[in-house]
């Protein structure tokens, strides 16, 4: 067996190529509408600016039933354009339900998708749009740059401030046959519009508003700890953070607050901005493993893992953890980088307490802790440039520290 310090050499090397690599890519972001009433301005742009005339809109039966479609579909309508509601999508989206979308888009002879709601819409509907215009499986799409012919038509509106989904060049699917969950990677799959309306977030409750909102603090923490960082990407995951720290307590305690809401949903897309480019690191691809074995939510994943993997991680990035506080509030002078540091982690911890988030997984067993370390550091050392490397016992012995 190959020593683990070689191992660790050999991923620096690739991740030092991937770095100056990824300098040489733009990736697009989508058109943008931003403030209370911008899905409706979304639909305007899709009816009067695209010749869009038939849509299949991708969301979930929760909010169908919510009525939150209702004003959307009332303008398309009234602006002329026929829609099909395909509402099969469930949390961690499946093969399954991908292809079921796919055949309905065929089968009703739609020219764009319009995704609304949270990251599992959002991604399951990139998928479909890949789908519509490339011959190959899913599964195939697997990886880096595998989507070859440019997506369906694709517009999003995200009703969770948490994935960034609508920004990034991911999107997530689960196997359930292989207890596999694997990320698509293609900028083909950026949508061409979005619109981050703060007001469709009001009736969130709070434990989902919580899970969400440490999800994107995930995505600008890991992003901007990664060694993949730009001038650009520490921009975005700083704002993005501090945007967190002081409107995710809020969201969560008085979700009505359309000011808290509207900057959430503005911080989710600048972490999914940071971390499109930079990466993100173990805390994904632990969590990543949780949904595909126990069905767990992702935000909620992330967050159990986050505290635990800014400890392994400190060493590594103290004055990157040290400025993330800074920007948090939690400086107040004369304190060292250190400090700073542990304050920084301490704080992600309080807001997982104060959110009633556990510490450990309910579902995780023993048994399972093999097969799970092995799929995340296969995803983690050819994906993600994290700061500090782990190897097989360490990972073991992390993960089963959140064993029920």
């Amino acid at each position: 067996m190959i020593p683990f310090s070689i191992q660790v050499f050999v991923f620096k090397i690739f991740q030092f190529l991937l770095k100056w690599s990824t300098k040489l890519l733009t990736f697009r972001t989508p058109e943008l509408f931003s403030g209370p009433g911008s899905s409706l301005q979304l639909c305007d742009h899709i009816a009067t600016r695209t010749g869009v005339k038939n849509l299949l809109i991708v969301t979930d039966g929760m909010l169908v039933k919510l009525g939150l479609l209702k004003p959307m579909q009332d303008r398309l309508t009234e602006l002329g354009v026929r829609y099909v509601v395909y509402d099969g999508v469930l949390p961690n989206p499946t093969i399954d339900q991908i292809e079921t979308g796919l055949a309905m888009l065929k089968r009703e002879g739609c020219t764009a998708i319009l995704a609304i709601g949270g990251g599992s819409s959002i991604d399951a509907a990139k998928v479909i749009a890949a789908r519509a215009r490339n011959p190959h499986k899913i599964v195939h799409m697997a990886g880096l740059m595998r989507v070859f012919f440019k997506p369906m038509p694709l517009y999003a509106v995200p009703t969770t401030a948490g994935t960034g989904s609508e920004v990034t060049i991911a999107a997530v699917v689960s196997d359930p046959s292989t207890t596999r969950k694997f990320a698509i990677m293609d900028p083909k799959l950026v949508p061409i519009g979005a619109a981050l309306d703060g007001a469709l977030m009001t009736g969130l409750p709070a434990h989902i508003t919580a899970a969400t909102g440490m999800d994107a603090l995930t995505h600008a923490v890991e992003a901007y700890i990664s060694r993949n960082h730009t001038p650009m990407t520490d921009a975005e995951a700083l704002d993005a953070t501090r945007l967190i720290m002081q409107n995710l307590p809020t969201a969560v305690t008085d979700g009505g607050n359309i000011e808290a809401r509207q900057n959430m949903a503005v911080a989710s897309f600048k972490a999914g901005v940071a971390f499109t480019t930079a990466g993100v690191g173990y805390v994904h691809a632990i969590a990543h493993n949780f949904g595909a074995y126990y069905h767990m939510p992702h935000g909620l994943a992330n967050a159990v893992v986050l505290p635990r993997v800014l400890d392994f991680s400190k060493p590594e990035c103290i004055p990157r953890l040290a400025k993330l506080a800074e920007v948090s509030g939690l400086k107040h002078g004369g304190e060292s980088d250190a400090q700073l540091a542990d304050a920084f982690i301490a704080h992600v911890r309080k807001l997982n307490a104060d959110f009633g988030i556990p510490t450990q997984v309910e579902k995780l067993k023993a048994s399972d802790i093999p097969a799970i370390t092995g799929k995340a550091l296969s995803e983690a050392h050819w994906t993600y440039a994290v700061p500090r490397y782990m190897d097989n016992s360490d990972c073991q012995a992390f993960i089963s520290q959140m064993l029920p």
